[in-house]
């Protein structure tokens, strides 16, 4: 089997809103894109799709932390309440497609919650590790230019607690760009103190919020391009900067659905060869080069998948390409996330 038609079948394991006609634009190395004319959401097919197929239930994402002798648990169906919720908050703060979200935050649940609901509505979040000074992070918040904040009060480490709040507060004093909002989860190890107009409290904002419903009949709003959100930020983020630790996932679990894991460890290479999807070191390229031309992270391809002809389908049009809702594909039962330890949480 050629490596195209691996990512050819490596597509089918997605839903998309859009179904993509091209597999890979490679007219200007190393700026690879990917699927370039499919249109997804990579919270549904990490999360609703399951709700959806029956494994509810089943759990998602197992939390445990030696560090505070702490264990959590989220089902399916639980994770998706968290996750609608906090898309609600973030949507309730003015942020849509295209916006930015840094998250500054410890290894804790909340962390991957907030990143599924910036891919929820279509935001582009940044991960910075909590904990980073003041004057680095706000750097990051010059070049993100970030609409909110997502932060705690606290992270704790072996042997002491980290107070994030001063670090946050004195970061956005140095910063030229000031975000609108600041949510801050409460750890009881050290509450902080919010400053009235500008932060917001997490449980406070969580329980006063309207759940974000994605419309998944038409080509909703917070829907993106493949590229976007799932080659970029599932996988760069999820793997590179919450976990920052042994990350276990089945065959068809969250990982695999985000595009870049299903081709192993090859396809996660920082140099990629134009036959693998793009590692840390070009996608970083390719976001520099979104951010200065002002891009919302819709990327427009040129080159047609092997099997079409310059890019259109041949014979009668699809379901898809009459704009009619692709069926999401029925997945074998997904394994659970397991966050091994870590040194901050």
């Amino acid at each position: 089997m050629s490596d195209s038609q691996i990512w050819q079948d490596a597509a089918e394991n997605i839903h998309w809103y859009q179904r993509p006609t091209r597999l890979l634009d490679d007219s200007n190395p190393p700026f690879y894109r990917w699927y370039p004319d499919g249109v997804t959401n990579a919270c549904y097919n990490a999360v609703d799709i399951h709700v959806e197929q029956g494994r509810g239930e089943q759990a998602a994402v197992i939390y445990d932390s030696p560090v505070t002798n702490s264990k959590r648990s989220y089902s399916y169906s639980e994770l998706l309440v968290e996750v609608a919720r906090f898309a609600g908050v973030l949507a309730s703060q003015g942020v849509g497609k295209g916006d930015r979200v840094i998250l500054y935050m410890p290894m804790v649940p909340e962390a991957l919650i907030a990143m599924l609901a910036c891919a929820r509505i279509g935001a582009i979040h940044s991960v910075v590790f909590g904990g980073f000074a003041s004057n680095e992070l706000a750097v990051r918040l010059d070049d993100a230019t970030p609409r909110v904040v997502v932060s705690a009060s606290c992270g704790v480490e072996p042997n002491r607690i980290v107070a994030y709040k001063p670090l946050l507060d004195q970061a956005i004093e140095l910063a030229t760009h000031k975000p609108d909002q600041c949510i801050i989860l409460q750890r009881p190890m050290q509450e902080a103190t919010l400053q009235p107009g500008r932060d917001l409290d997490w449980e406070e904002a969580m329980a006063d919020a309207e759940p974000f419903e994605l419309a998944v009949n038409d080509l909703a709003e917070a829907a993106v391009t493949a590229q976007h959100h799932v080659a970029r930020h599932l996988i760069n983020d999820f793997l590179h900067a919450f976990l920052a630790a042994k990350v276990e996932v089945g065959q068809h679990g969250i990982a695999d659905q985000a595009g870049e894991a299903i081709g192993g460890e090859q396809a996660a290479k920082d140099q990629g060869d134009g036959q693998h999807p793009p590692g840390r070191a070009q996608r970083a390229q390719l976001a520099e080069a979104n951010r200065r031309d002002g891009d919302d992270g819709v990327i427009e391809g040129v080159e047609e998948r092997p099997v079409l002809d310059q890019g259109q389908a041949k014979g009668p049009a699809t379901d898809h390409q009459r704009g009619e809702r692709h069926q999401p594909p029925a997945l074998a039962p997904a394994q659970v996330l397991v966050v091994a330890p870590s040194r901050v949480h």
